[in-house]
């Protein structure tokens, strides 16, 4: 009896042993894969980096590709020069920041309509939320424009060359991406279980009530996903913001747009970098994505924090 329970024991250490293997493989494969996936979203922030920090010496030497040989913060502050960031940077983060809040507010209320009420057309209406993300911007753009326009000779309130045509089409649900971000509230709101609208309800709560105290403090994760998605998204964008605010105010992507333009202006007489070279515009692409990588690295410990504390979000 002694001789088969050692003999079972010896089996299961060995079937352990060899599933542990196989865990351990699987780990490293994985690991691989994600090691080799990280790479290709790293490099070229990598590249941008270095390239920044070279020298004018260091871009031409063919023998130098990663590492400069003389490191050289010049080239950044003639790019903040250059930028203007100053003024580009609080008029970027206030522009963006306006506009992703009109498109969270107006998300979050319209995925809250199609997720918790039945009213004609309803179907029809959602419909038109997913064709706005399907159709191409410049066949939309051009009607809007023509609505500013037409605000402007009707009622002679200027438009075009201010950030009221985005901000209308924000609180209308026709900003940039508005359709994905409704539909992020509307999946989100589906899983709230409706026994607690129901509830309040029954408490004497408005339907204003049930959507503030109840809804919304549920999806302070997704609301914070959402804010932050809008944000970026409004940094980056160039084509509309060009188009209605014609650069009467300076932001910072339009002036990276530029930079080879008004390079020229910035530098002073006498200064022993007087061409543009990579090295500029890899330090101007790096400090314009810059004030975004700070931002996901405070609002990530937040976000934690509100998937931790976002209750209840199923039957």
């Amino acid at each position: 009896m002694i001789e088969k329970i050692q003999a079972t024991k010896q089996r299961v250490l060995l079937k352990t042993k060899h599933f542990s293997q196989r865990v351990n493989y699987a780990h490293l494969f994985i690991y691989a894969a994600l090691i080799l996936i990280s790479y290709q979203f790293m490099y070229p922030l990598l590249r941008m980096i270095t390239t920044s920090l070279m020298s004018p010496d260091d871009i031409i030497n063919p023998t130098v590709n990663w590492i400069p040989k003389t490191t050289s913060l010049g080239n950044l502050i003639i790019a903040l020069r250059v930028l203007d960031l100053s003024t580009t940077l609080v008029n970027s983060i206030w522009y963006s920041g306006v506009l992703a809040f009109c498109q969270t507010l107006v998300s979050s209320i319209t995925g809250y309509a199609f997720a918790r009420y039945n009213f004609k057309f309803k179907n029809f209406w959602f419909l038109m939320v997913i064709i706005t993300f399907i159709l191409p911007t410049p066949i939309l753009l051009i009607p809007r424009t023509m609505m500013a326009v037409w605000v402007r000779e009707t009622i002679g309130l200027q438009m075009i060359g201010t950030p009221f045509p985005q901000i209308f089409m924000a609180l209308t649900g026709q900003g940039i991406f508005s359709a994905i971000l409704i539909l992020i509230f509307y999946n989100f709101f589906r899983l709230i279980p409706r026994a607690l609208d129901e509830s309040a309800a029954v408490d004497g709560a408005n339907p204003v009530q049930i959507f503030y105290h109840i809804i919304l403090k549920l999806s302070l994760s997704t609301i914070l996903v959402v804010f932050l998605l809008s944000f970026v998204w409004n940094w980056n964008e160039t084509y509309i913001t060009n188009t209605f605010v014609r650069g009467q105010i300076a932001l910072l992507p339009h002036r990276l747009a530029v930079f080879d333009s008004i390079f020229d202006q910035f530098i002073e007489a006498g200064e022993e970098q007087e061409r543009i070279n990579e090295a500029y515009k890899m330090s101007a692409t790096f400090i314009s994505i810059l004030p975004l990588f700070i931002m996901y690295l405070v609002v990530q410990r937040q976000l934690i924090r509100g998937i931790e504390s976002a209750g209840i979000t199923g039957e």
